[in-house]
């Protein structure tokens, strides 16, 4: 197993989709659950990040999910939070809320304990959308501890950014 992403590797990631969203002149959203904000602290750490980052909404409640992002309560009551169909609404609110041209969403399970038979600890489901264009949304199953997980979402969540940003 490769060990967790540490900080240089974050910093690599953000540092990457800071550059794709300037040479596009994007603006970057996040709405985040388990990293509980962890993509938006990494993308400002970097200087001059204003340029580029216009907001982050963490909804680690599924009232705050629904509150702040429009995720329906039958989403959540026929897939669950962390589920494909409730990434896919996090993200389209987010770029429905707020002014940014691309948004990251992401919703799972960081553990050590809430996972299921259905969704192990370490899953986590990462929804991108490029304003204009269909959402997409991937499944991750990570493995690690709640740091190891959270890590390695906030690297997938930003390689995916960069990625629909340089098509």
């Amino acid at each position: 197993m490769n060990a967790a992403p540490d900080d240089a590797e974050l910093r690599r990631s953000a540092d990457a989709v800071a550059a794709a969203l300037r040479a596009a002149g994007g603006m970057l959203a996040t709405a985040e659950s388990c990293t509980g904000g962890w993509i938006a602290k990494t993308c400002t750490d970097i200087a001059g990040s204003s340029e580029w980052f216009e907001s982050a909404v963490v909804t680690y409640s599924n009232r705050a999910k629904q509150a702040l992002l429009g995720v329906s309560a039958a989403t959540l009551e026929a897939h669950g939070a962390v589920s494909r169909e409730c990434a896919l609404e996090m993200v389209a609110g987010a770029l429905a809320r707020f002014e940014a041209t691309v948004a990251v969403a992401v919703t799972g399970v960081a553990g050590p304990t809430g996972g299921s038979v259905g969704k192990p600890v370490g899953t986590v489901w990462v929804a991108w959308q490029r304003r204009g264009d269909a959402a997409e949304a991937t499944v991750f199953h990570f493995h690690g501890d709640r740091d190891a997980v959270r890590r390695r979402t906030v690297v997938a969540a930003l390689d995916g950014v960069r990625k629909i940003l340089t098509r």
